[in-house]
């Protein structure tokens, strides 16, 4: 293997935060007086789409109802925060593995996500001692570029400013949307789906698993 580093994608290749986040927006929603509900299948074609607030915002424009965007993905984000302090997370199965053989071979670890600082906060939090920020060169937010996934801005990114090649790096992702980031990057990349994205079309992935290991990430 001649990888110098792993990127790790959107939160859910870290943790399994679907449900949490389909949770928070329907509590946001029904806080605001809007009578949305996203059962689980419609959260699931919903995420076809990256990105919180713009997933909302399309989502008043087909109903023709005006809503405060920003303020009420706000109010999701608090509430997904709150969540994630009371509810026991755990790293999705092989993170862990990943991450100490990344350190024990010295190869760098980068977190490129597009969502926002608090929820990379929350999710630090609720893992406490299973993972340390430092470990990570690179961590991406929704500050950082202009243009989300499935662009490959954030990428690129973290590309120039751990001072690495494409080629010298592998991405894991959880969805196909965010996938085709890294990949219009030039970046290979893993499947490694959610809950809510086991029916993506996975096939540009050089590996699809639901158990990240050791022994395959040496075999690509």
């Amino acid at each position: 293997m001649n990888h110098k580093a792993i990127l790790f994608g959107s939160i859910g290749t870290l943790v399994e935060t679907s449900e949490l986040q389909r949770r928070s927006f329907n509590q946001a929603f029904a806080e605001a007086g809007l009578d949305w509900n996203w059962n689980s299948e419609e959260y699931q074609q919903l995420l076809a789409k990256s990105g919180g607030c713009d997933r909302i915002e399309n989502y008043a424009i087909q109903r023709g109802v005006d809503v405060d965007v920003k303020e009420l993905h706000r109010h999701k984000t608090k509430i997904f925060d709150t969540l994630m302090d009371k509810e026991t997370i755990l790293l999705r199965p092989g993170v862990d593995s990943l991450i100490s053989y990344a350190l024990d071979k010295s190869l760098l670890l980068a977190f490129v996500t597009n969502t926002s600082k608090v929820n990379i906060d929350a999710v630090f939090f609720a893992l406490g001692d299973q993972i340390r920020r430092d470990d990570f060169s690179f961590i991406g937010n929704d500050t950082i570029v202009s243009n989300p996934k499935p662009s490959p801005d954030i990428y690129l990114k973290a590309l120039s400013e751990m001072h690495l090649d494409a080629q010298d790096c592998i991405a894991i992702e959880d969805t196909e949307i965010s996938m085709q980031s890294a990949l219009a990057a030039s970046i290979r990349c893993i499947g490694f789906p959610g809950a809510n994205s086991q029916d993506n079309d996975f096939s540009g992935a050089v590996l699809l698993t639901n158990h990240l290991s050791v022994d395959d990430l040496v075999g690509l």
